[in-house]
């Protein structure tokens, strides 16, 4: 009995030893179930991708281009980084007793890589279930697609697209789960333990970052739509809500201005904004830049001198001709195409990329007001409203969304721009390339091709003095010759300008613009020829005396000091009238004496057209710019100064006395070489 009662203690330890084995037995079998399954999951997941990029997305042909990218959007990422997983993953087999161990290490290894790709990916998920809504509205279409799928994926069903698109998200979630499972079959004290431990956390960090990055370009899509609305539609859409948030971040905003409450500093972000306003502004400035060179190209390809004819019938002056018929039908028109297609699109097409995130700064300042006022109230409340705290998660997806892509996109479009600029410049060296090898075969047909390069530039200089000469003498001549300058009249109804212009500055100050100005700068004027304006300063700011900051009556701004002449005060009408009558000194008080009566003989008086004027009726009489006329009567009927009677080429009519200007001598001008 007593022997019996000393075996008893033993035989119940070694049961519970033979229980415990037991137990590791059973764990350590749905461990390794737990593995496989892993692995024989991961092969049929590989399989159904690869059948949605190779054979369903080729037989969907039919669907345009960008509804493809919207539904399978990353997907050649997604099996290029699980291929490579499923790889390493079956290597683990071939090591029984370190395979957990190494199934948790290759979860981590993969951690950042299966975050990037999936984040992507489920991003423009709810995009792509749009798409198959719109689908299936169209029976036609849905019953085509829905051909496809089954006769490729059987076990897809009615659900069709629905069914194959969810599979990359259902598998992402799923991997946590799958390690829960090994862990929970795994001893706390084995090696592999924390490592398992380690890559459940990684995964589910990876899910949880997949989830914030989805909720930010949710949020994004929201804000950078930028929207061309009129004003009766932005008026539509105010009501009580929006006027509500909309003073309430003015009073947030004027409190920071005035120092009641502090402003929330964000360095990181300010100096992000600072960069993509300092991209924003060069993608403007060039814009605009090759906006004007194309202006100008367009211009310089308009002037065809080519075309005229210089009455030489042979010589140097033919192959100029035929050279710059050349250049013309054929290099400066496709350099033109080239620097359309590969310049200017591509820089109208980045200024429109900016507009997004430009939109999307200007939401987060607005964000950021809301989120202050909500953090003042939790620290006295010490809660907040669900919506509010939606409000404050608004505005944390928008910072974080922004702190996380502005310096990618920066760095984009400075490549872009650089790209740009590269093009441009090698467009630019293409045209001179070619422009020299034609001049070149032109060249070589002139007659003094043979001669060197000093002596043909001593020849050119010998000729070119010879020719100065000529045209000295030739101007000399013609000034002794030329009658003396008119002044140029006022443009039609500008005269109350002048007026004013002349009773503020005086008429030492007014000048009078020769040739149209088309102003290039954000201080330049835009002016017409036989403006008038008042000299202000005859320098700019640098002190370029070649620019002079002038007043029109109305703006102020900078334009060609050569293209400003003194202007001379044209008499008016009523002045015109009084040098057309008679002139009587009033301070002479002996009468003269009264001529004899004779027939009344209207007073005539001299002057120019400077203006064209067409007749619009028989009382109106025609005028070409630069011919004399000869002023009748310095008023109409009426009494009115603004028309004159005169007298063009024996035919009398009614003109606008503003198109007259006087002329200087009775007779009629013109110049003769003397004989």
């Amino acid at each position: 009995m007593a022997k019996h009662g000393a075996d008893e203690p033993s035989c119940r330890s070694g049961s519970l030893d033979g229980e415990g084995r037991a137990s590791e037995d059973r764990s350590l079998l749905r461990q390794r179930l737990a593995v496989q399954e892993l692995i024989d999951t991961e092969v049929s997941y590989l399989h159904m991708l690869q059948l949605c990029a190779s054979d369903i997305r080729s037989r969907l042909q039919q669907l345009p281009q960008g509804d493809l990218d919207v539904l399978f959007s990353n997907i050649d990422d997604i099996i290029k980084v699980n291929s490579r997983f499923l790889h390493d993953l079956q290597e683990t087999a071939s090591k029984k007793e370190e395979q957990v161990q190494l199934v948790g290490n290759l979860f981590l290894e993969f951690q950042e890589e299966l975050e990037q790709v999936y984040k992507v990916y489920c991003a423009s998920y709810d995009q792509a279930l749009l798409l198959v809504d719109t689908y299936r509205k169209e029976p036609e279409l849905q019953r085509h697609i829905q051909g496809i799928i089954e006769a490729v994926v059987p076990q897809a069903g009615s659900s069709g697209l629905s069914f194959l698109l969810v599979i990359p998200l259902q598998r992402i979630t799923r991997y946590p789960l799958l390690l829960q499972k090994i862990l929970e079959n795994t001893v706390p004290d084995a090696s592999a333990y924390p490592v398992l431990q380690r890559a459940v956390s990684a995964l589910q960090d990876v899910n949880t970052n997949i989830n914030e990055y989805k909720m930010r370009k949710e949020v994004a899509s929201k804000y950078t739509k930028v929207e061309q609305l009129t004003l009766r539609e932005r008026l539509a859409r105010i009501n009580t809500h929006t006027l509500s948030k909309k003073t309430t971040r003015l009073s947030q905003l004027l409190k920071q201005e005035a120092g009641l409450i502090p402003r929330t500093e964000d360095k990181e972000f300010d100096d992000l904004e600072e960069r993509f306003q300092w991209v924003s502004l060069c993608v403007t400035e060039l814009k605009n830049n090759v906006a004007a060179y194309l202006d100008n190209l367009q211009t310089f390809l308009c002037f065809r001198p080519h075309e005229y004819s210089l009455d030489i019938p042979e010589g140097p002056a033919v192959q100029y001709c035929n050279l710059a018929r050349d250049l013309q039908l054929e290099a400066f028109l496709t350099f033109k195409q080239r620097l359309e297609g590969l310049v200017w699109q591509p820089l109208c097409s980045l200024a429109k990329a900016l507009l997004g995130p430009q939109n999307l700064i200007k939401k987060r300042l607005d964000k950021l007001l809301d989120f202050e006022r909500l953090e003042e109230k939790l620290l006295e409340v010490g809660s907040v409203t669900y919506q509010e705290e939606a409000a404050r998660h608004t505005y944390q997806a928008l910072n974080s969304l922004l702190v996380a892509e502005l310096p990618q996109f920066n760095q984009l479009v400075v490549q872009w721009l650089g790209q740009i600029l590269r093009t441009f410049v090698t467009l630019q060296r293409d045209l001179a390339k070619q422009v020299l090898q034609r001049a070149e075969g032109s060249m070589a047909q002139l007659p003094h091709h043979h001669v060197p390069e000093p002596a043909f530039r001593k020849l050119v200089e010998d000729t070119l003095g010879r020719t100065s000469n000529q045209l000295r003498s030739f101007q000399e001549t013609f000034e002794k010759v030329l009658p003396p300058p008119t002044t140029q009249p006022l443009l039609p109804g500008s005269e109350r300008q002048a007026q004013a212009l002349l009773s503020r500055y005086g008429p030492g100050k007014l000048y009078q613009v020769t040739s149209n100005i088309s102003g290039t700068g954000t201080l330049d004027l835009t002016l017409p020829r036989g403006q008038i304006v008042a000299l202000l300063q005859n320098k700019d700011t640098k002190g370029n005396n070649n620019r002079w900051l002038v007043d029109t009556g109305g703006h102020r701004g900078y334009v060609p000091a050569g293209k400003l002449q003194l202007y001379h005060v044209v008499p008016s009408a009523e002045e015109l009238r009084r040098q057309v009558g008679l002139n009587k000194d009033p301070r002479c008080l002996t009468p003269e004496p009264s001529p004899a009566p004779a027939p009344s003989i209207p007073t005539v008086n001299q002057v120019i057209a400077v203006y064209p004027f067409v007749a619009r009726s028989s009382h109106e009489v025609s005028l070409q710019a630069g011919q004399p006329v000869t002023i009748l009567e310095a008023q109409d009927k009426k009494g009115n100064p603004e028309w004159s009677l005169v007298e063009v080429n024996g035919q009398r009519g009614y003109v606008p006395s503003g198109f007259l200007a006087r002329a200087q001598s009775p007779v009629l001008w013109g110049w003769s070489l003397p004989s």
